[in-house]
C-alpha cells in the first residue's frame, strides 16, 4: 500500500530540444516546463516548513524561496498561507483515515491478518510523511474550526480502528483500556515526526511495528492509583515564577504567537506589561525560560539515577517514573515544550535542543546496556517514542483519569523501551 507524500524534484527540469521538445528556432529562448504536480510540491514543502517552524514561523516567501520561485508564482497556486496550511492538513487528515480501510478481500481474513494490515499501513504511511507529521501533531490548532473538526474526525478514525480490532483480538479488555492502548499505538507512529534519528526505512518500520505489537498485547496494571504530584504552588511574592507561570498557562491555551506580554502581566497581576521586563528581556526569553527548566529536570534526574541503581535496566526505570511523575505535575510545561519549541529564538534553540539531544542519548545508552539487540541509533528511536507517548497521553487524557494513570503510562513506557519480553521483569 503506498501512502506516500506528493512531491519529487523540486527543481524546474530542463527543456527539450528536437523533435516533439519544446526549443523553437536556432537562438530561441529554451521554453521550460511547468511539473504537473507542482501544486503538490508546493503543499508539501509547505507542510515540512510548518512542521520545522511552526505556522506563524514561516511566510509565504520563504516557502516560495524553498521552491526556487517567485512570490507571484506560488500566489497563483494558492491565494494564502493558511489556504497552503489547510489543503496539507487535510491532505495528512485524509491519509491517516485513509490508512485504516480495509481492502475487500479482508472480509475474509482473521483478526490478526487485519491488525498486520492496520499496522502496515498506518505505520508505511506514517514514514512517507514523516517530515510533514508535526503540523497535525503540534500546528492544527491554528486551523479554523470547521478544517480542525475535518482533522480531528479523520484521526479519530485511526483510533477507533484500533480499538475496533482490540476489542476482537482482546475480548476481556474494557473500553477505556482499548482507548488508552489504540491511542498508545498512534502515538508510537506519529512521534517520529518529532525528531530526525536516522534509520532505514525498513527497520524504522520493524522497530515500530514491535513497539505497537508489544502494547497490543500487553497487560496494564488496574485503573486508578494514585495520580501526578501537585506542582508547587508559587509565593505571591517570587513575582518571576508567577510570570513564568501565568505566561505557560497562556502558551498552552492560545498558542504563543496569540499571547502577547500585555497578556501575561494581566494574568500575574501585575500593574503594568513592562514589569515583565524587569526578569524577562522578551516574550521569547520568558519561553527560552520554561525549556530551560523543563529541560533541566530531565537532566538532573540521570546522575542520581544512574548512581543509585545496581543496573542499567533499574536507573532507566527511575527515570521513566520521575518523567512520567513530572509531565502529570506539570501537564502544559511539557505540551508547550514540545509544540512550542520552534518559536523560542534560534541561539537559545540551538542550546535547548542540545541539551534535550544529551539527555535522550544518556537514556539511549542505559536501554542500549539493557538491549543487545539495539543499535545506539535505534535504542534513540525507543527513547523518543516511550518520551512522546507521555505528552501525548496527557493530552488525551489529562492527569486525573483512572484510566490513565501515572502506574498505566510509565508501564506502557517501559513496554516501549524494554519490549513485552523484558518489561514485566525490569526491577
Amino acid at each position: 500500500m503506498s501512502i506516500a507524500a506528493a512531491g519529487g524534484n523540486s527543481g524546474e527540469p530542463a527543456a527539450d530540444s528536437g523533435i516533439g521538445g519544446t526549443r523553437g528556432p536556432a537562438g530561441a529562448r529554451p521554453v521550460r516546463r511547468r511539473p504537473r504536480d507542482r501544486r503538490a510540491q508546493i503543499a508539501v514543502a509547505a507542510a515540512e516548513a510548518f512542521s520545522a517552524l511552526g505556522y506563524h514561523g514561516v511566510s509565504m516567501e520563504e516557502i516560495a524561496a524553498r521552491l526556487s520561485l517567485s512570490s507571484t508564482a506560488l500566489y497563483r497556486h494558492y491565494p494564502s498561507k493558511y489556504a497552503l496550511f489547510r489543503t496539507e492538513a487535510l491532505r495528512l487528515g485524509a491519509v491517516c483515515a485513509a490508512a485504516t480501510r480495509f481492502p475487500p478481500e479482508a472480509a475474509g481474513w482473521s483478526v490478526e491478518q487485519r491488525r498486520r494490515h492496520l499496522f502496515d499501513a498506518v505505520i508505511g504511511a506514517g514514514i512517507a510523511n514523516r517530515r510533514s507529521t508535526a503540523l497535525l501533531r503540534w500546528q492544527g490548532r491554528y486551523l479554523e474550526p470547521e478544517d480542525r473538526a475535518v482533522v480531528a474526525a479523520d484521526l479519530a478514525a485511526v483510533a477507533a480502528a484500533g480499538r475496533a480490532l482490540l476489542g476482537e483480538s482482546r475480548p476481556e479488555l474494557d473500553e477505556p483500556t482499548k482507548t488508552v492502548l489504540a491511542q498508545s499505538i498512534q502515538s508510537i507512529v506519529s512521534s517520529i515526526g518529532d525528531h530526525h534519528v536516522a534509520l532505514p526505512a525498513r527497520v524504522l518500520a520493524d522497530r515500530l511495528r514491535a513497539a505497537c505489537l508489544a502494547v497490543w498485547r500487553c497487560e496494564l496494571p488496574p485503573p486508578g492509583g494514585p495520580h501526578g504530584r501537585p506542582a508547587p504552588a508559587v509565593p505571591p511574592t517570587f513575582t518571576h515564577e508567577l510570570v513564568l507561570k501565568h505566561a505557560v498557562a497562556l502558551f498552552h491555551e492560545y498558542g504563543y504567537p496569540h499571547v502577547s506580554v500585555e497578556d501575561i502581566a494581566v494574568a500575574a497581576g501585575l500593574p503594568t506589561p513592562s514589569a515583565i521586563y524587569r526578569f524577562y528581556h522578551s516574550k521569547g526569553d520568558l519561553l527560552a525560560a520554561a525549556f530551560r527548566r523543563a529541560a533541566d529536570q530531565v537532566s538532573a534526574a540521570i546522575g542520581p539515577a544512574v548512581a543509585a541503581a545496581p543496573s542499567p535496566a533499574a536507573a532507566l526505570t527511575t527515570l521513566v517514573d520521575l518523567f512520567v511523575a513530572g509531565s502529570f505535575a506539570e501537564r502544559e510545561l511539557t505540551f508547550v515544550y514540545y509544540a512550542e519549541i520552534s518559536n523560542v529564538p534560534s541561539d537559545q534553540r540551538k542550546r535547548l535542543r542540545a541539551i534535550q539531544r544529551l539527555n535522550v542519548e544518556e537514556w539511549a545508552k542505559l536501554l542500549a546496556a539493557t538491549r543487545s539487540d539495539l543499535t545506539p541509533a535505534e535504542a534513540r528511536l525507543l527513547v523518543h517514542t516511550a518520551q512522546a507517548l507521555v505528552i501525548d497521553l496527557g493530552r488525551r487524557f489529562g492527569s486525573d483519569d483512572p484510566t490513565c494513570s501515572r502506574q498505566r503510562v510509565a508501564h506502557l513506557m517501559r513496554i516501549i523501551l524494554f519490549g513485552d519480553a523484558t518489561a514485566d521483569a525490569v526491577p
